[in-house]
C-alpha cells in the first residue's frame, strides 16, 4: 500500500544526514570488535570469548582435581549465559586453549582428539570432554576474593568477571593474535619463568631499562620449540618499540648411517606451521627439480615430530642444503611482533615489552591490595561474632536463662550484654553441641589468629615496601611451579644467532648432467645430452646452407658466455638451451641480438677466470669473466670498438698465461707481455700490434718458458711447438716480425675454446 508523503514521520525515525549516521555506527561496531573481541587485555591476556569458557568451566567445578566433562554442555554454558554467538566459533577458542602445539601453557585439559600438528581438526564438541588446567587455576586466583570487578551478563541473569586478576602473566606467556578494524595484533608466547624473573625486577625498580628488562626474557619461547636466529639487536629492537618480527628456524641435526651416508632429521619446526602442508610443499620442490641435492622427504612422526630429509648424495653439504630449504618452504619464517593491546582503561596501544609488563605489576599491586581488603572485611566480620561467642561462654548461665525466660531474648541479651544484632542472632543459632569448653578454647586461638593476621594486613596495606615484599614472594613461589627445571616450564626455543642463509649455487638448482653445446653458423643452439666427440659436430644433421660454428662440452649447471661483435656480451643458462633434436632453436630467440650481427664466440663462464677481447684493429684488453657476466636479455657492452672495426676474437687466459701472441693478416707475429694489457671491465682497450695493411688475424696467451705451440693440420691432429720465442719478444705495439716456419697458413693459433 503505498504511503501519504504527507504523513508524519515514525516517533522512533531519526532525522540525519546519512554519512553522519553511517560514520557514527560504523565507529561503535569498530570500538566493540576492538575491545570486545579481537584484542586482549593486558591486565590477563584474554579475550571476551576465552574469558567466559574458563569462568563457565569453574562454575561447573572443571578443576584438574575433578572429573572431565563434555565439551558440549560447557559450550552451552557459555552461549547460553554469557556469550550469544555460534556453538562452532566458542568450540573453536576452546579447542585452541586446549592444544599443547598452539599454547605454551594451555589453560583447558583435553580428553579426547582436539586437532594435532598436522592441522587435522577435532572432533565434534559431543565426543570431546575437557576440564581446567593448573595455569588457568593460577589465573582465576582471587576471583572470590573481590579481586576484581563483575559485571551483569547480556540478558542481566548472570554476573561474570570483567577480567581474571591470577598472578600467572598470561598475555606474554601464550601470546595473542588477532584483526580488528584498522588494527592488529600478535604477540609470541614467552617463558612464564622469564616474565616472572623480569616482573620481580619492575616490583623493585618500576623504572628499569628496556635492556634491564632483557637480561630476563630472551626471546619467544614457542611451545614448538624451534631456534629464533635473529641478533641480541634486532631483538632488543623489536622488544624496544612493540614492532618487529623474529626469525624463527626448525630444529635439525644430521644422522650418520653405516656406510658412510646420512640423512637430516628435523626435530622441531616453527610455530604455527601445519607440519602436512610442510611436508607438501618440500615434495613440490623435488617434484618440480627446484632443489635437486634433495632426493625424499619422509614423515616418521609419533607424538614427537620427526622428518626425514635424504640428500641426493652423500657429498652433499647439510647446511647448504638446510640453506635451500629455509630459503624455499616454512622450515624458516618470520612470526611478527605487535604489542598491540586493551591497557587498564580499555585504550588500545602498542606498547614495548618493559611497558607491558611494567602495566601488569601494576595491576597486580591492585589486585593484591583488593584481595587484602577483600580479607580484612572478612576477619572483622568474623571477629564480630567471635566476640559475641566469647560473651556468651563468659555468661553462659544468663544466657540459656535469658533464652529459656524471655519472650524477646535477643532484645534482652543485646541490651544486657552489648551485643550487636549480628552477635545476638549468631548466638541464638549456636547448637548446644557447640556449649563444651573445647571450643571456647579453639574460638580463643582462632580469635588470637585472625587478630594477627588482621593486624599483618593493615601493616601490609599501610607500606609499600610491604607490598614489594609480598608480591615478589607470591612470584617466587608461582615461579617454582613453571620453573626452568619443571617439564611445562622448561624452555623449548632456543635463542641463537644464526648467518643468513647463504645463496644457493646455481649446481644446488639445477640437476647437474653432462652436455654438448653446439652453434651453427647461422646461430642455432642445441644440447645433446653426454659429452660427445667434438669431431661428429661436422657430421650433425643442420639446415641447408648451414654448419657448425661452435662445439664443446659443458654441464648443465655452467653459464655461458655468448660474444656478439658489436662489443656486447650476453649470458645464457646451459640447462635452459634446447635439447638435441632437430636443428635446436635460434640463439636470438632469448637475447636481444639483431639478426645482422655476427656471433664471434661462444664458451663456458668460468668466473675465476679472466678472458683477452680484441678487436679487428688489434686495439684489445683483460677483463675478469664475473665483469661481463650479464642478468638480461639485452647483455653487457663489454669492447666498444672504434669505427669501421668490430670485436674480433674472445680468448680465456690460462692461470700461469704471462704472454700475448698477436699475428695480423699482414702474417707478422708480435709477443709481448701480458703485464702490458690493461685490465678493464669497458672500453677500447690498447694497441696490441701496428698494422700498415690489413688487420687482427689472430691472438692468444701463453707461457714464455713454456713456448708456443700451433696444429700442423691434416687428420693425425698433431702440433708443433717453438720452444725459443725470444726473436718475435717486442714491446706492445710493435709490428712484429714473420712467424716460425711451419706456422699455419691461416694466420690461426691453436685454441683449446
Amino acid at each position: 500500500m503505498a504511503t501519504d508523503r504527507s504523513d508524519p514521520p515514525l516517533p522512533q525515525a531519526i532525522d540525519a544526514p546519512f554519512d553522519s549516521a553511517l560514520s557514527e555506527r560504523y565507529l561503535v561496531y569498530a570500538l566493540s570488535t576492538i575491545t570486545a573481541r579481537s584484542l586482549p587485555d593486558l591486565r590477563d591476556g584474554l579475550k571476551p570469548v576465552h574469558r567466559r569458557l574458563l569462568w563457565a568451566m569453574r562454575l561447573l567445578k572443571l578443576d584438574p582435581a575433578s572429573g572431565y566433562k563434555k565439551c558440549a554442555r560447557v559450550v552451552g554454558d557459555v552461549i547460553g549465559k554469557y556469550h550469544p554467538h555460534g556453538d562452532a566459533s566458542v568450540y573453536d577458542a576452546m579447542v585452541r586453549l586446549a592444544q599443547d602445539f598452539a599454547l605454551r601453557y594451555p589453560l583447558v585439559d583435553g580428553q579426547g582428539n582436539f586437532g594435532n600438528i598436522d592441522g587435522d581438526n577435532p572432533a565434534a564438541y559431543r565426543y570431546t570432554e575437557a576440564r581446567l588446567t593448573q595455569v588457568a587455576m593460577d589465573l582465576m586466583a582471587g576471583l572470590d576474593e573481590n579481586a576484581v570487578d563483575f559485571r551483569a551478563t547480556y540478558n542481566n541473569e548472570e554476573e561474570e568477571p570483567e577480567l581474571f586478576p591470577g598472578l600467572f602473566p598470561n598475555l606474554l606467556a601464550n601470546g595473542a593474535a588477532g584483526i580488528a578494524v584498522g588494527m592488529a595484533t600478535s604477540i609470541p608466547p614467552h617463558n612464564a619463568a622469564e616474565l616472572l624473573d623480569a616482573a620481580m625486577l619492575l616490583v623493585d625498580d618500576r623504572d628499569a631499562t628496556d635492556a634491564q628488562v632483557l637480561e630476563h626474557v630472551k626471546g619467544p619461547d614457542f611451545p614448538t620449540g624451534g631456534l629464533v636466529v635473529d641478533s641480541p639487536a634486532a631483538i632488543a629492537e623489536a622488544y624496544a618499540t612493540g614492532r618487529g618480527s623474529f626469525r624463527v628456524r626448525a630444529r635439525w641435526e644430521v644422522e650418520r648411517e653405516k656406510g658412510g651416508g646420512w640423512q637430516i632429521v628435523v626435530t622441531e619446526i616453527p610455530y604455527g606451521i601445519q607440519k602436512n602442508k610442510l611436508i607438501e610443499n618440500i615434495a613440490a620442490l623435488i617434484n618440480e627439480k627446484k632443489l635437486p641435492i634433495l632426493a625424499d622427504v619422509r614423515d616418521e612422526s609419533d607424538a614427537v615430530v620427526r622428518l626425514i630429509l635424504e640428500p641426493r648424495s652423500r657429498t652433499v653439504d647439510p647446511q647448504l642444503l638446510m640453506d635451500g630449504l629455509f630459503r624455499l618452504t616454512e622450515l624458516e619464517n618470520r612470526f611478527s611482533l605487535n604489542l598491540n593491546v586493551l591497557d587498564a582503561q580499555r585504550t588500545p596501544r602498542v606498547l614495548s615489552l618493559r611497558e607491558t609488563l611494567a602495566q601488569w605489576v601494576d595491576h597486580q599491586f591492585v589486585v593484591l591490595r583488593r584481595r587484602s581488603e577483600h580479607r580484612l572485611r572478612k576477619i572483622a566480620d568474623r571477629l564480630e561474632l567471635l566476640g559475641g561467642y566469647l560473651i556468651a561462654f563468659l555468661n553462659l548461665d544468663r544466657v540459656i536463662a535469658i533464652i529459656r525466660t524471655e519472650d524477646e531474648p535477643k532484645a534482652v541479651m543485646m541490651a544486657e550484654f552489648g551485643l550487636t544484632d549480628r552477635q545476638a542472632e549468631a548466638i541464638l543459632n549456636m547448637r548446644l553441641r557447640s556449649l563444651r569448653r573445647l571450643e571456647e578454647m579453639e574460638l580463643t586461638r582462632e580469635r588470637d589468629a585472625l587478630t594477627k593476621e588482621q593486624a599483618d594486613l593493615e601493616l601490609l596495606l599501610s607500606s609499600e615496601q610491604r607490598q614489594k615484599s609480598r608480591l615478589k614472594r607470591d612470584m617466587k613461589k608461582l615461579r617454582e611451579r613453571y620453573g626452568p627445571d619443571t617439564p611445562l616450564g622448561k624452555r623449548r626455543t632456543t635463542v641463537a644467532e644464526a648467518a643468513p642463509t647463504r645463496d644457493i649455487p646455481l649446481e644446488a638448482m639445477i640437476e647437474r648432467e653432462p652436455i654438448t653445446v653446439v652453434l651453427s653458423q647461422r646461430g642455432w643452439v642445441r644440447a645433446l645430452r653426454g659429452h660427445l666427440e667434438l669431431a661428429s659436430a661436422e657430421t650433425m644433421k643442420f639446415k641447408e646452407g648451414d654448419g657448425p660454428a661452435f662445439a664443446f662440452h659443458a654441464q648443465t649447471t655452467d653459464k655461458l658466455l655468448l660474444a656478439a661483435e658489436n662489443g656486447r656480451f650476453f649470458t645464457l643458462a646451459a640447462d635452459k638451451l634446447p635439447g638435441g633434436r632437430g636443428f635446436g632453436e635460434p640463439v636470438r630467440a632469448s637475447i636481444d641480438l639483431d639478426g645482422s650481427v655476427a656471433i664471434v664466440a661462444l664458451l663456458k663462464a668460468r668466473v675465476d677466470t679472466k678472458l683477452l677481447v680484441v678487436a679487428t684493429d688489434g686495439r684489445g684488453f683483460v677483463v675478469p669473466v664475473g665483469e661481463v657476466l650479464a642478468e638480461t636479455r639485452k647483455g653487457k657492452t663489454v669492447l666498444t670498438p672504434r669505427l669501421d672495426a668490430r670485436l674480433k676474437l674472445v680468448r680465456r687466459i690460462g692461470a700461469n698465461d704471462d704472454y700475448v701472441a698477436a699475428i695480423g693478416d699482414n702474417r707478422k707475429l708480435l709477443v709481448f707481455p701480458l703485464g702490458e694489457l690493461p685490465e678493464m671491465a669497458r672500453g677500447q682497450g690498447a694497441q696490441l700490434q701496428r698494422y700498415r695493411d690489413g688487420g687482427l688475424a689472430d691472438a692468444t696467451t701463453f707461457v714464455f718458458s713454456a713456448g708456443l705451440s700451433w696444429p700442423m693440420g691434416g687428420d693425425r691432429g698433431r702440433t708443433r711447438s717453438e720452444a725459443d720465442m725470444g726473436p718475435w719478444r717486442a714491446a706492445r705495439g710493435a709490428a712484429g716480425r714473420m712467424p716460425p716456419t711451419g706456422f699455419p697458413r691461416d694466420n690461426r693459433f691453436y685454441n683449446l675454446d
